[in-house]
């Protein structure tokens, strides 16, 4: 009987211990859920890809500049290389000047062939004796003075045609007339007369807020539309380079509660084949960019 209760005791002690160090079943550890990655959008401007020229007029005396006279095309126009675009005040007097010192050079280079004759027919008779050796020297250099002032002739010529040559402003390249700066009866000032890009691709030069430039990677996949439906449908580009360098923003949008003032970084998106066939014609143009998330 004692034995019996003493097994009892001990089995219910050994049963105790075990339910005391079993490790009780830890409770799973709920993770958050990962929140989907927003396309970033941002404002920006269709561009042409290719060079961009700021042309100027020719400096005039005293370092001013001749005034247009007559502009032969307007904002958007196509243009081929070496077109006339604009022409300046100071062309009909750079005319009239050339032909001027073109009419004393005929003139010079008649008295120069004469002069020559002189020349020679003093030298056989100085041969002779029938002319003494001042005589011919004094023809001698005649004949010089003559020929000089007809080798300034002709440099006062190349200068004028060079003058006349400017007074014309010609197309660089061919492309497409972005903004005109100077109308007509204005002198042009720092901006130049007009600027000429080279259209054969285009761009977006889209204006990031510095908060999302974190989530804009080279190589992006970027869709563009217009503010304002200029074109319609969508443009398809991608992410060609972003800028280093962080700065209040130029491209404003139409809504008057945007933040003028907002920090941006310029992000640079080539437009694809097709996208940029159908935009050439529309530089300047407002574009609204989703950048796909990756």
């Amino acid at each position: 009987m004692i034995t019996g209760g003493i097994c009892l005791v001990v089995a219910i002690g050994i049963w105790s211990l075990t339910r005391r160090t079993e490790t009780p079943p830890e409770s799973p550890v709920l993770l958050p859920a990962a929140r989907p990655v927003k396309a970033v959008a941002a404002l920006g401007q269709l561009e042409p890809a290719g060079d961009v020229r700021r042309l100027a007029a020719p400096a005039s005396g005293f370092g001013g500049t001749p005034r247009v006279a007559k502009l032969s095309v307007r904002e958007g126009d196509a243009v081929k290389r070496g077109q006339v675009l604009a022409e300046f005040d100071n062309r009909p007097k750079t005319f009239a000047d050339l032909a001027a010192v073109q009419a004393r050079l005929e003139t010079l280079e008649v008295q120069l062939r004469m002069q020559r004759r002189e020349v020679t027919r003093y030298q056989k008779a100085a041969m002779v004796g029938a002319s003494s050796l001042v005589d011919l020297e004094e023809k001698q250099e005649e004949l010089v003075k003559i020929d000089g002032q007809r080798r300034e002739a002709l440099a006062e010529i190349s200068g004028l045609e060079a003058d006349l040559a400017d007074s014309q402003l010609k197309s660089p390249l061919d492309g497409v007339v972005l903004r005109v700066h100077t109308r007509v009866g204005e002198r042009p000032g720092s901006d130049g007369v007009m600027e000429v890009g080279a259209n054969q691709t285009m761009e977006a030069l889209i204006e990031v807020y510095e908060s999302d430039v974190n989530r804009v990677n080279v190589g992006q996949v970027v869709r563009l539309t217009s503010e304002n439906g200029g074109f319609d449908g969508t443009l398809m580009g991608r992410v060609e380079r972003i800028s280093p360098q962080v700065r209040q923003r130029n491209v404003l949008s139409t809504d008057p509660t945007g933040d003028a003032d907002a920090r941006v970084v310029e992000v640079r998106v080539s437009l694809d084949q097709n996208s940029a066939s159908r935009v050439r014609s529309l530089a300047g143009m407002k574009v609204i960019a989703r950048f796909q998330p990756s």
